[in-house]
Order: C-alpha cells, then sequence, then structure tokens
C-alpha cells in the first residue's frame, strides 16, 4: 500500500498529467468561489489531454464538494465526455459527504434526463446520503422506488440504513428492511455480514422479540460468523427477563467457548437472573469465575451479591460488602443502599434498615420511589402510622404510588384496626383512579366488607372485571369466600325489610366475580370445594348461599358440594334447612345417589326414621346407588327403633340389588338380627357372606354376639358349619 501511494504521488499509475490535474483542481479551494470560471482557468492547460476515464479519477480525488461540483461542470464541457453512472456516481459521494441532499438530488435528476439508468452503487449512494442525514422518510421513499425499479442496493448500503434506522430507535423499520433483505438474498446475492446481523439482532432484541433474535443468531450461526460480546450481552440480558434459564447458559456457555471474557453488564444479568430463580449457588459461582477472569465488578454487581448474601441469612457477608464497597468510594448509588436495608429489613432490624436509608439521605443521593418503597415497608413492618403516612405523602411528590405501596399502608391500617382510615384512604385512590392488582384488590374487599362499604366493593370489582383484570382462581375464592361471609352477617342483624336490599346489593359483585371464576378452567369444581369447606366448618348460612347463587346462574352444583352442606344440616339438627335444600335441588337438576343419601342421614341424624326408610327405598327403587355408610347408618337407627321388618327388607335389597356391603355393613346386619331374635337367619346370612363374600371379621362378631348370649348350642353348631 505504502509503494502504491508513493507511485500514485509519482503519476506511475495514473499519470503524472492526472495527479497535475487533480492537485490544480484541488488548488482552486483556497480561491473564493466565482462560478465555474476559476475551475475553467485552472483547468486551461489540460483541456484535450485527459480521457472520460482520466477525468472520473481526478474528480474521484476533490476533497471539497465545490471543486467536485466545479469540476463536472468542467468535465461535462470536454469533448470526450459522455453521461456515465460512474461519474454520477462519484459526484452523489462528495455531495453526500457534505451532507448537500438537494444538491445529490438533483444530480440523481440529472442522471436520469441523460438517460442514464442509475445501477445498484449509484441507487445505494443516494440512500446513504439520506441515512447520514436521518431523512428516513425520504430514504424508504427511494428505496421503495429501486425496488420498482428492480435494483438490489449492496450490502453496504443496507448496512448504512439499518445503522442509521436503529441510532434513531426505528426498530420496527429495521426489522422491515431485514425481511426485505432476506427477501432479495437468493435472488440477488445480498449476502448479510458481520455488521448486518449485529445491527438486527440489537434492534429484534430493543423490540423485545427474543425468538426472532434468536432466529437470526441461528442465520449468523450459520453463516460461520461469531458475535461480539455486545450481542451475546443483549440477548442474554433479553432472555434472562423472559425467564429462559436455560437459554441463558447456553448463550453464557457458547460465548466463553469462543474465547469472549463477558462484560460486567453481561454477568450482572446472569447474576440477576439466579437471584430471580433462587440458584445462589451458580451465582456465588459466577462471582468466582469473574474475580478469576478480571472482570470489572461495579456498583450493580456488588448491589446483587448483597441481596442473594440476604436471602440466603448470610448477613455478616452483606454487610461486610457493603462496606468495602463504602471504603472503596463506590457506594453512590440508590438501589444498593435499599438492598442493603432491605437485608436488614429480612432480618427483622428494622432500625439497622432505617440507619442506611437516612446514610443515603446524609451522602446526598437523591431519592426515588424505589428508595421511599422501602422506607415505607420498614415502616409498616414497625407499624409507625405517623412515619409511614409521611413517607406516602412524600413518594406521591413523584406521581402515583404503586399498587405495592398503597397495599402495604392499608394492610397495616387493617392490622391495627384503623378501619377509618382505610375507608378514606380506599376513597382517595379511586379518586386518583389507581389501577388495583389481585393483592390490593383482596385488602380493598376486606376493608369494605369489614367497613360496610358494599357498595364500593361492588363497584371496584365490577371496574375490575370490566377492565380485564385477570384474578388467580385462589383470589377469586377468597372475595367470593369473604362476600358471602358479609352478606350472611348483613343478613343476620338487618331486618326483614331490609334484607332484600342488601341481597341485591351483594349479588351483583358476587355473580360477577363467580361468573369469573367459572369462566376459567376447572371454575365450577372450585367453587364446590369452597361450599364443602365452608359446610365442614359449620358455615352453612355461607354455603347455602353460595350454593344458591351457583344454582341462580344455571351451574349445577356437584352432589358431593351439595350431599356435605345437607349431612351437615343433620348434625346441627336443622332438618328444616336439609329438607329445603333437597327440595331445591331436586326441583333444578336430576338428583343423584349421593344427595339421597345424604338425605337419608340427615333424616336419622334428626330422628326422623320412618321418612328416612322411605326415602331410602324410593331411591333403591329409582336405580340410585346405595352408600354402604348410608345403609349402615339406617341399619343401627331401625334396629334402635325395633323395626326390624324394614331392617329385613333392606338386607333383602342389598342382596337381591347385588350392592358391595363392607365389614361394617355385614356386622351391622349380624347385630340387628341378633336383637331381633332372628337366629335362624342370622346363620344362614354369616354362611352366605362367608362363602359368598369371605367377610371373616362378620364370622368373629357373631361368635361374641352368640357366645355372650349364652347360646352354646348354636355357637357350637356355627362354628362346625
Amino acid at each position: 500500500m505504502a509503494r502504491y501511494v508513493e507511485d500514485d504521488r509519482a503519476g506511475h499509475v495514473h499519470g503524472r498529467h492526472v495527479v497535475a490535474a487533480a492537485r490544480a483542481a484541488r488548488a482552486t479551494a483556497s480561491h473564493p468561489p466565482a462560478g465555474g470560471s476559476t475551475m475553467r482557468e485552472a483547468m486551461a492547460s489540460f483541456v484535450a489531454k485527459l480521457t472520460f476515464r482520466e477525468m472520473c479519477v481526478v474528480l474521484r480525488e476533490q476533497r471539497g464538494w465545490r471543486q467536485a461540483h466545479d469540476f463536472f461542470s468542467w468535465m461535462k464541457l470536454q469533448l470526450c465526455y459522455e453521461p456515465s453512472v460512474v461519474a454520477y456516481t462519484i459526484l452523489l459521494r462528495a455531495y453526500g459527504n457534505a451532507s448537500k441532499i438537494e444538491l445529490a438530488e438533483e444530480a440523481f435528476l440529472e442522471m436520469l434526463e441523460a438517460g442514464v439508468e442509475p445501477d445498484a452503487v449509484a441507487c445505494g449512494t443516494l440512500l446513504c446520503v439520506y441515512a447520514r442525514r436521518g431523512r428516513h422518510g425520504d430514504m424508504m421513499l427511494f428505496y421503495a422506488a429501486t425496488r420498482r425499479r428492480g435494483v438490489a442496493p449492496p450490502v453496504s448500503a443496507f448496512n448504512f440504513m439499518l445503522s442509521s434506522l436503529q441510532k434513531h430507535r426505528l426498530h420496527g423499520k429495521v426489522i422491515h428492511l431485514w425481511k426485505h433483505m432476506m427477501e432479495m438474498e437468493e435472488a440477488n446475492n445480498v449476502v448479510p455480514n458481520h455488521f448486518t446481523y449485529t445491527v438486527v439482532i440489537g434492534s429484534f432484541v430493543k423490540a423485545g422479540l427474543l425468538e426472532e433474535a434468536m432466529d437470526v443468531l441461528g442465520k449468523m450461526r450459520a453463516s460461520r460468523l461469531v458475535p461480539e460480546e455486545a450481542t451475546y450481552s443483549c440477548l442474554i440480558s433479553l432472555s434472562s427477563r423472559h425467564g429462559r434459564g436455560e437459554q441463558v447458559v447456553m448463550l453464557y456457555e457458547e460465548m466463553r467457548a469462543h474465547g469472549i471474557v463477558p462484560s460486567n453488564y453481561t454477568c450482572a444479568s446472569l447474576l440477576a437472573l439466579y437471584d430471580k430463580s433462587e440458584d445462589y449457588s451458580k451465582a456465588l459461582s459466577l462471582f468466582s469465575e469473574m474475580e478469576r477472569s478480571r472482570v470489572v465488578i461495579d456498583e450493580v454487581i456488588y448491589g446483587i451479591l448483597i441481596r442473594i448474601y440476604g436471602k440466603i441469612g448470610l448477613y455478616d457477608d452483606a454487610q461486610r460488602t457493603f462496606e468495602e464497597i463504602d471504603s472503596a468510594g463506590l457506594l453512590s448509588d440508590e438501589q444498593t443502599y435499599v438492598a442493603m436495608a432491605q437485608v436488614h429489613m429480612n432480618a427483622r432490624n428494622y432500625d439497622k434498615a432505617l440507619q442506611v436509608l437516612g446514610l443515603m439521605r446524609s451522602r446526598n443521593v437523591k431519592p426515588s420511589k424505589f428508595s421511599y418503597g422501602a422506607l415505607l415497608r420498614c415502616h409498616v413492618a414497625r407499624e409507625d402510622i405517623a412515619a409511614a403516612e409521611d413517607v406516602f405523602r412524600a413518594l406521591c411528590k413523584y406521581g402515583l404510588p404503586d399498587v405495592f405501596c398503597c397495599n402495604d399502608l392499608l394492610r397495616l391500617y387493617v392490622k391495627l384496626g384503623q378501619l377509618e382510615k382505610a375507608s378514606a384512604f380506599i376513597l382517595k385512590m379511586r379518586k386518583e383512579d389507581i389501577q388495583l392488582d389481585e393483592a390490593l384488590c383482596m385488602t380493598v374487599m376486606e376493608v369494605c366488607c369489614k367497613s360496610g362499604m358494599i357498595t364500593d366493593a361492588d363497584k371496584i370489582l365490577k371496574e375490575m372485571n370490566n377492565g380485564g383484570v385477570t384474578m388467580k382462581s385462589s383470589t377469586m375464592v377468597s372475595i367470593i369466600e369473604m362476600y358471602a361471609r358479609n352478606r350472611t352477617s348483613v343478613m343476620q342483624e338487618q331486618d326483614s325489610s331490609s334484607k332484600a336490599l342488601a341481597c341485591r346489593t351483594d349479588s351483583s359483585a358476587l355473580n360477577a366475580t363467580l361468573k369469573s371464576l367459572l369462566d376459567t378452567p376447572g371454575g365450577s369444581s372450585i367453587a364446590c370445594q369452597l361450599i364443602r369447606k365452608l359446610a365442614r366448618e359449620g358455615r352453612t348460612c355461607e354455603a347455602k348461599f353460595l350454593h344458591e347463587q351457583l344454582t341462580q346462574l344455571g351451574v349445577k352444583p356437584e352432589d358431593s358440594a351439595t350431599s356435605t352442606l345437607i349431612v351437615q344440616y343433620g348434625q346441627e339438627q336443622k332438618l328444616h334447612q336439609a329438607e329445603e335444600l333437597f327440595e331445591s335441588a331436586s326441583t333444578s337438576f336430576p338428583i343423584r345417589g349421593p344427595v339421597y343419601n345424604a338425605m337419608v342421614d340427615a333424616l336419622c341424624k334428626c330422628g326422623n326414621i320412618g321418612e328416612a326408610y322411605h326415602l331410602f327405598m324410593k331411591m333403591a327403587d329409582q336405580g340410585h346407588s346405595r352408600d354402604v355408610v348410608t345403609i349402615s347408618i339406617l341399619v343401627t337407627h331401625l334396629t334402635k327403633h325395633g323395626k326390624f321388618q324394614e331392617v329385613e327388607n333392606i338386607m333383602h335389597g342389598c342382596f337381591h340389588g347385588e350392592v358391595e356391603l363392607d365389614t361394617v355393613a355385614y356386622n351391622t346386619f349380624i347385630k340387628s338380627m341378633l336383637e331381633s331374635g332372628l337366629d335362624k337367619h342370622l346363620f344362614l346370612f354369616i354362611r352366605w357372606a362367608s362363602k359368598i363374600f369371605r367377610v371373616w371379621v362378620s364370622w368373629l362378631t357373631a361368635t361374641a354376639l352368640v357366645s355372650k348370649q349364652a347360646n352354646y348350642t348354636q355357637l357350637s353348631t356355627y362354628m362346625i358349619a
């Protein structure tokens, strides 16, 4: 290259006269602008001495746009001149380097008027001119025109356009242009290079399109190109934000396999991922690897390390690291102070947490909503309402507080029984149109139910449902349970004239929440689980209310939910309520064996044995399954009341209906027959049961009872049998 430059200066490449002409043309830059006369005077001695190709060389050697413009004007006056795309391209490049877009456009139009067809290089040159000045609208219009003419700009022009678009954060247009490149790759031999892939991956990452970015990385690998550390870093960061832990590790290992030393930003992304996934051993291992690789550890990484130490209970190590950062003069970031304060809060050392946050303020570190949120959590944990309210007011100066801070303060009010303040705070949140999340919604519902603000709770739930806020099934179940509890208490306190109004007030919000729950997979089963839970806890009023709400929505409660509630009514001696529920269930939907069995059980426990027997026989006639537990309970009660004929009817019905009895049921029948004096039937029954079902426990029960009655003849006969 050095020899080439020396030869050019001596005129060995293009000739001495070409070098002299180029110098003469450049020398006009020192003269004041005088149109083309100065250039004509300077080039007077070179008339008819330069070929067209040599004039193009002289044009290319001009360093200023004005000299290029004047020389091209002189060049067109020469006899050997012929319109050529080469000369116009050189002129376009000179205008572009000087950002003379208007002159470049005029030159391009002149080329077209001269009948010269622009090639890919000429079009790419003008595209680069537009990109250099950020004229992206004109650039894309001109690019569309070149596509219509079937001209594919070179890769260098694509790279210039992509880079300019990315610098102005127009990532959507970068992606759009990349797709065009992929269409042209095979047809026009437009092959992306390392720079192209780097820019495109960066734009996909900025747009949050992880899958598309990984696809481009795959194409880059197929082209045997090794990405830069910055490319790996941005992909690792985006994968980490998407929770793709395995992909993050794969990218990091691939980068290390290429011998690329990770930057502290890459390491911070990995540490943050390990922190989030609670893989603390890998985090500490990475930190050791960073020290071995001499990666510069900045305050962000130290802050993550402090957080990790706090989560695994190494409070002394966290404190030591914090002091080391302070001694090294690296302690300047608000997040590091907050991380250390959070460690103290996790250890319930709230006073030390306040000291750390106070140290931050004393060093004039500008606080933000982040540090105020930590300070609020600290005062909430200390149950200091006055201090928490002061911090919350300061937090409001930065705009609307987030839902987490609102929930912290509201939970404090509820915990300390400050329902009036809690109610006023809810009204303030509604006035400021703070959007509720699941946790805050649960707290608001709790306050509204305790304070009697049912109308507000109703409106809030409707707004959340209409706003498309999705809640977990567990959250919806908790809200439904609170509504049911509140409704029951209100119905018990109010007189009959206002009960209907209370029902209407509650039902609209409750129905909306129930509908949302029922729309989720398995929602009906979850609602029935809640009914069973309430019934077993003795909260039959709430269970019945939810049962009625499901029925009104046209959803058939599961038999297990209905039967559990009926059984609970029986245990509480509330036969009237059990009969009402059984009647309403049979009227609304077809009922099956479990509900019949539950009603038989309730009738037995309430002493209505005759009706229990008739219902059992009706159930058997209709072909419903007979539960062995219910059979045992019914037979026991019939035996106590001396209704042995009914027991015998049930026994024969079970045998003919091929009901599979268990040991308890057999023993119950045996005991009933012994007490009735039906010894002959007893021994036939035992022999049949032992032969067919091999129920040996029944044999032991029978022998014990016969022995107790001192009927040794029957005992010996039975033992022989």
